[in-house]
């Protein structure tokens, strides 16, 4: 087979990829990034382009309170105690050198909200189409090379036990790109995995499939081969808020239950606490009755749509005809399909649960994660907006350290091989936090091409 050499091997487009590779063609190391489909981006560019930070320029002129610790310790509830707490410190101690660089690339973020999993405002909102492209001009004129329609299918370890090589299937046949300084793991998760979800999540095969056309597990399957270790597999989930007729145009999902929405069933009927992470929602709906979940809410919170920002943008999906609108919440129901005397009976209590103070059904308290006053739903017109549950990504994998490197069943590094983003375990645990996913993508993609090109120098002696 024909080999190729460079000092780096990265295989996956997405954040995480085109992170380590821009960082490590900026270091001065030759860098091929390797891409299984004949498109850049994988399943970041089908993101809503959230990144979550904390002491930004953007929460400061918003005048934001929050800090590093309160970050730690929602993302410790998020993750249900399943995190590992290195990789969770690690992020925090990373993020603002990490949020910086990417604003010196030329990166902007647009708006600043509040989502799943959070206690105050840090999902801050780019064009992710944007920021891909971006990073890619730049890791391209630092001499960064690029390969699509690039599958890897093999990693080649040494009998010194290093990861030296990976063997790819290109349009031109088989090939072997070796590296120097390392083989890094970029390649997502397994959204579109049907082996490996009926492994681990059968449940979620119910679930809209969604994700980057490439995720199907490869980057995790060749890891697993050597011996890698697994986290949060137990933990896979979809998640809530897609319209049943979601296509991969573009992002639909929308969060309005954290705008001050409830959830309803085709019965009418309120299933769960609105104000968990969207993650948890999404394991939830799935066992109601055609996996629906109507997002139903008044005139106020219609008002607090921000068009052109996803999960919040209520004004283009009432435009392409996925909101139900009527002047009554008995003409709602009955447009929209749900049993309308039980709906109205859901509302009322809820409302009157408001008014008095008295326990919620479901057991909210609040808007999302702790924060947000409840609103009675009681100014018309009202709406309605049927959503599944979306099987975007799945956030477990290969387990690794605080460099990145990928360590095996019984925590010993395995020499030569990365891995950073959703083909990875241990840092999210058994939820979500919105922007967690890019954020650690570029915090750690820029920690291992830092790593790689310290300990570079060694490999070469």
């Amino acid at each position: 087979m024909p080999e190729n050499t460079y000092d780096l091997v990265v295989i996956g487009s997405g954040i995480a990829g085109q992170t380590t590779a821009a960082s490590a063609a900026e270091a001065g190391l030759s860098v091929v990034l390797l891409e299984k489909t004949g498109s850049l981006g994988g399943s970041t560019a089908m993101s809503g382009g959230f990144f979550a930070f904390s002491g930004t320029d953007e929460q400061a002129a918003a005048n934001v309170d929050d800090s590093a610790e309160l970050f730690l310790k929602d993302m410790q509830e998020s993750g249900g105690g399943a995190s590992d707490p290195a990789l969770l410190v690690t992020y925090l101690a990373q993020q603002s050198e990490t949020y910086n660089w990417l604003k010196h690339q030329g990166v902007e973020f647009r708006a600043l909200e509040i989502s799943s999993g959070q206690s105050a405002p840090r999902s801050h909102n780019s064009s992710i189409t944007d920021v891909l492209a971006i990073l890619h001009r730049n890791f391209t004129s630092h001499g960064g090379e690029t390969r699509l329609n690039h599958r890897a299918t093999g990693l080649v370890r040494e009998d010194s036990g290093r990861v030296t090589a990976v063997v790819v299937q290109s349009p031109d046949g088989e090939a072997v790109f070796r590296s120097r300084g390392g083989v890094v793991l970029a390649t997502g998760g397994f959204s579109r995995g049907a082996d490996l979800l009926r492994t681990f999540a059968p449940e979620a095969l119910a679930a809209i499939p969604y994700g980057g056309k490439g995720n199907t597990g490869d980057g995790l399957k060749m890891a697993w081969k050597l011996g890698a270790g697994m986290a949060d597999m137990a933990y896979v989930t979809a998640t809530y808020g897609s319209h049943p007729d979601t296509g991969e145009e573009f992002h639909e999902l929308l969060t309005a239950y954290y705008m001050g929405a409830i959830v309803v069933n085709k019965a009418g009927k309120r299933f769960m606490d609105e104000s968990q992470s969207y993650k948890v929602l999404g394991r939830e709906v799935l066992k109601e009755a055609d996996g629906l979940g109507f997002q139903i809410f008044d005139a106020k919170i219609r008002a607090k749509s921000h068009p052109g920002i996803p999960l919040n943008d209520i004004d283009m999906l009432e435009s392409i005809g996925h909101v139900h609108k009527a002047d009554t919440l008995e003409e709602l129901a009955v447009m929209a399909g749900i049993d309308p005397s039980a709906l109205m009976e859901t509302v009322a209590r809820y409302n009157s649960s408001i008014a008095s103070g008295q326990a919620d059904d479901a057991g909210r308290t609040n808007l999302c994660n702790g924060v947000g006053e409840l609103l009675p739903l009681d100014q018309a017109p009202f709406y309605a907006y049927p959503a599944k549950a979306l099987m975007t990504t799945t956030y477990c994998g290969v387990t690794i350290n605080t460099d990145g490197q990928v360590v095996d069943i019984d925590g010993d590094v395995i020499d030569g091989l990365y891995a950073i983003g959703e083909v990875t375990g241990g840092f999210h645990g058994a939820a979500y936090m919105t922007g967690t996913s890019l954020g650690k993508g570029a915090v750690f993609g820029r920690i291992v091409a830092r790593h790689a090109a310290t300990t570079l120098p060694l490999v070469r002696a």
